[in-house]
């Protein structure tokens, strides 16, 4: 290719339009920006963000609160009385201890988030027959009807009861 018969004017023409092109389009492009001012949405949005923290913080204290009142209004566990009157060691929340719960049962209520005698205690026996069916067809033979009371009466301490009870009633049914 020979570049002495190429006139300059062919380089020198497409560069002209591109920079023309060029500073054009970026006076176009500022000439169109205007500022916006944003900084009434801006103190609104703030004003809300710590309201609603502000609303985080009672709920979490109001929990926190509760926790601590039902923590308080918890009856002691007193594991000498419960061997004097079952006759054997009981461990604090064993759901063994009523009268037709044993260890898969136990496993089956656990499943469900019923791990204490004051969760089963607070359970219906619907509840407690829909954890039964969970099992299977196993565990059909077993009537859950004084499963809460029994765990009542472990929950508030009455031993003595609970075993009176589970003595005149056969395999813990009504």
């Amino acid at each position: 290719m020979n570049f002495e018969s190429i006139n300059i004017w062919c380089w020198l023409i497409p560069v002209l339009v591109g920079v023309l092109c060029a500073v054009f389009g970026y006076l176009l492009g500022q000439g169109g920006r205007t500022a916006i001012d944003h900084s009434a949405e801006l103190k609104l949005l703030k004003d809300q963000n710590t309201k609603l923290e502000a609303d985080l913080a009672a709920c979490n204290q109001k929990i926190a609160d509760k926790k601590t009142k039902e923590k308080a209004s918890e009856i002691p566990f007193d594991k000498s009385a419960a061997k004097a009157a079952l006759g054997r060691n009981i461990k604090r929340d064993d759901l063994k201890v009523v009268e037709g719960i044993g260890p898969k049962i136990e496993g089956l209520f656990h499943n469900y988030d019923i791990k204490t005698w004051k969760a089963l205690s607070r359970a219906s026996v619907s509840k407690c027959q829909n954890v039964l069916d969970s099992g299977g067809d196993r565990y059909k033979v077993h009537d859950p009807a004084s499963w809460p009371m029994q765990a009542k009466m472990c929950y508030e301490g009455k031993w003595k009861e609970l075993h009176k009870w589970q003595v005149e009633h056969k395999h813990g049914k009504l």
